[in-house]
């Protein structure tokens, strides 16, 4: 595969000159005929011979190379019954939309009973990717050289370093000459070239691990301890990359558990109400994002962000219903309100099971949420993860505003650190009650818009949180908002350091352990809230 590999990059030095000359003109009669005869070279049973009809096509000046070749790779080179060669758009479906493979001419739809594939084998596969990957190198566009530069790496011989070499020299894109360069380099380290060695030093690409492997079993003793070497500094680097990819993980699991918990520690540090609904506020608040995004399909992007307030609201006045019908008649017995609200998370339950489904439901990543932000080849960091931690923070800052800087956080803690001088201050707690319940239910809701780009709607997403959202309050400092944000970013990044050699049950009960164990040194928790709700 080699040896037709570097044929292959000569071949495309050809098609490079003689592309804008082909693209001016256009293929002619003659062209047409003959380009028929390469086509007919592919339809043979012998794989042997289809792959001397692909170095053919290659060889050829003709600038429709690179899209039958691209065709046959996907299996979407066809024949009809009356021997024309088409290229099927899209085999979805019972019937296909096809085109003329010489013209382009649109033919209308064909069933599939009407086409015979041109077949192809893993060997073959493997010789159209590399010999692609070639011809993309004169792409002009920037994004294809990308993925020929990444296709490269491995597959490079002796005879196309030097073509590579002039390539790297004249690309003006720094990620396809890096990625150039450590082919060229890749092949001399396995070659045993100390040059190759030395370029590959610090690179992090699993294929220059296995060419520094190779080479640290050479048979020069010199470059053999120096791949050794290099292989030595590319795995402590590799385990820094693991801990800072361990720790992102962690705060974004934390930041889900700071959205889950912020709320119920306002609730709970004010009215001393144990919300076992809580997480079916969150589940309404991912449910919300779900109905958004079905008023406005095909605009996942538009509807998450009409969503954030739209679960806030949906959240709070759920949150101020519960308050009203139940809540208020069971203040200063929390042993009634955990099981009143417990009840009622059973009820929001089935009743979202009846109303929508049991079954799960997929919420739309927008594409400004999707991929990875890639640091190097051993590092990428999601990015939807990225924006829910910084939803999160937000949040966090928007609360802290309320509750410092407006007359209803001021309130608030008034009510949270003594109730009764609170009320002969002429400050009205039953407001402050409801209104403080809106505000945490309503957090709940922002939670779920959150969840709901991170793991799948259902009936019974907030059950998966709850638990952990208390251990967070309690670890925190109930009702204090600093304590949740640390208690919850600091058991994120715990759990996700366990859960690789301990697993995930046995983590979350390592660390509810640590936390039992911690309360009975300091039962009010890293961040005491004064007042009544921690003299309670």
């Amino acid at each position: 595969m080699r040896r037709f590999l570097s044929w292959g990059f000569l071949c495309a030095v050809l098609l490079g000159i003689t592309l804008n000359v082909q693209a001016q003109t256009g293929p002619g009669t003659s062209d047409n005929d003959a380009a028929l005869e390469l086509l007919e070279a592919l339809d043979v049973d012998s794989y042997r011979d289809k792959g001397e009809a692909i170095t053919a096509i290659l060889q050829s000046d003709d600038e429709r190379a690179r899209d039958w070749l691209q065709a046959l790779l996907d299996g979407r080179l066809q024949r009809t019954g009356s021997g024309r060669f088409v290229v099927v758009l899209d085999n979805a479906g019972r019937n296909w939309p096809v085109e003329d493979a010489l013209t382009h001419e649109p033919l209308g739809e064909m069933s599939r009973r009407e086409l015979d594939r041109i077949g192809i084998n893993n060997a073959l596969r493997n010789q159209l990717r590399s010999a692609i990957a070639v011809v993309d190198l004169y792409s002009p566009s920037v994004e294809r050289r990308r993925i020929s530069a990444e296709r490269l790496l491995g597959e490079v011989d002796g005879e196309l370093v030097e073509p590579i070499n002039e390539l790297i020299a004249e690309e003006d894109d720094s990620q396809v000459r890096t990625r150039l360069t450590q082919a060229v380099a890749i092949y001399r380290a396995e070659q045993g070239e100390m040059e190759g060695v030395e370029a590959l030093t610090g690179s992090l690409h699993p294929r220059a691990r296995v060419a520094l492997g190779r080479a640290a079993h050479g048979d020069d003793p010199v470059v053999a301890d120096a791949a050794r070497n290099a292989l030595a500094s590319v795995e402590q680097n590799l385990k820094i990359n693991r801990g800072i990819e361990t720790l992102y993980f962690g705060l974004s699991l934390g930041s889900v558990l700071v959205l889950a918990a912020i709320g119920l520690a306002i609730t709970f540090g004010v009215m001393g109400v144990i919300n076992m609904a809580h997480g079916e506020l969150m589940m309404l608040g991912a449910y919300t994002t779900w109905m958004m995004q079905q008023l406005l399909p095909g605009q996942p992007g538009l509807a998450l962000i009409l969503s954030i307030p739209a679960g806030f609201l949906v959240a709070a006045l759920v949150g101020v219903a519960i308050e009203r019908s139940v809540i208020q008649f069971l203040k200063g017995r929390p042993l009634e309100t955990l099981l009143a609200t417990f009840g009622i998370s059973l009820i929001l339950q089935q009743l979202v099971r009846t109303v929508i489904s049991p079954l799960n439901r997929t919420v739309i990543t927008p594409e400004w949420m999707s991929g990875s932000l890639v640091i190097n080849d051993a590092l990428s960091l999601t990015i939807n993860r990225m924006v829910v931690l910084g939803f999160a923070l937000v949040v966090f800052a928007g609360l802290v505003l309320i509750m410092r800087r407006t007359r209803l956080g001021l309130e608030v803690r008034a009510v949270t650190q003594n109730r009764a001088m609170a009320r002969s201050m002429g400050i009205r707690a039953t407001r402050v009650d409801i209104l403080t319940f809106a505000l945490g239910s309503g957090v709940a809701g922002l939670a779920g818009v959150a969840l709901s780009q991170l793991t799948n709607v259902g009936p019974n997403l907030g059950q998966n949180y709850i638990i952990d959202s208390f251990m967070v309050v309690v670890f925190g400092g109930v009702g204090n908002l600093w304590g949740t944000l640390v208690a919850g970013l600091s058991l994120g990044v715990i759990n996700q350091i366990l859960e690789p050699w301990a697993g995930a049950v046995l983590a979350k009960i390592i660390v509810l352990v640590f936390i039992i164990l911690f309360i009975q040194k300091r039962p009010r928790g890293l961040f005491p809230q004064k007042g009544r709700a921690a003299e309670g």
